[in-house]
């Protein structure tokens, strides 16, 4: 009887573990600054994010969304900014994330990509090309 007890609290214990918010996850969700929102979700075993809203996102209609009119690849001008997946391949690594590529509407490049959580409804985001010295910074404040 008491190997039954000890195995369903053994077994209770491991379920329980495994139910929690992996660290590395504590990003996703929706977030926004002052120009964006976007939500963040797991890619495989990356993250990745799609725009939501941005403030120059629609025409001076404001229901028609812009389109992707600077994209390098020609094929792909005609598709609308609204949904538009904008970070791709970020990585959890030492207690940050890393690797990532974000994509900008505004001038058709790809950029390198990093953050870090401050706290879990801070995410602060440095977008740069080649050195992150020379990037530019962005502060989230989670979406409830």
């Amino acid at each position: 009887m008491k190997r039954t007890i000890l195995a369903v609290i053994l077994l209770f214990a491991a379920i329980t573990s495994f139910a929690q918010k992996l660290p590395a996850d504590q990003i996703l969700g929706t977030w926004q600054c002052s120009d964006y929102r976007m939500e963040v979700y797991r890619s495989g075993n990356t993250y990745s994010a799609k725009l939501l809203w941005s403030k120059d996102m629609f025409e001076a209609d404001g229901k028609t969304s812009k389109k992707d009119s600077k994209n390098p690849d020609v094929k792909l001008r005609d598709r609308p900014v609204q949904g538009l997946t904008h970070i791709t391949a970020l990585v959890f690594k030492d207690s940050g994330y890393a690797d990532g590529k974000l994509y900008s509407v505004q001038d058709g490049n790809t950029y390198s990509l990093k953050g870090k959580l401050n706290g879990i409804n801070d995410l602060e985001t440095r977008g740069y090309k080649g050195v992150p010295m020379l990037g530019k910074t962005f502060k989230w404040k989670r979406v409830q």
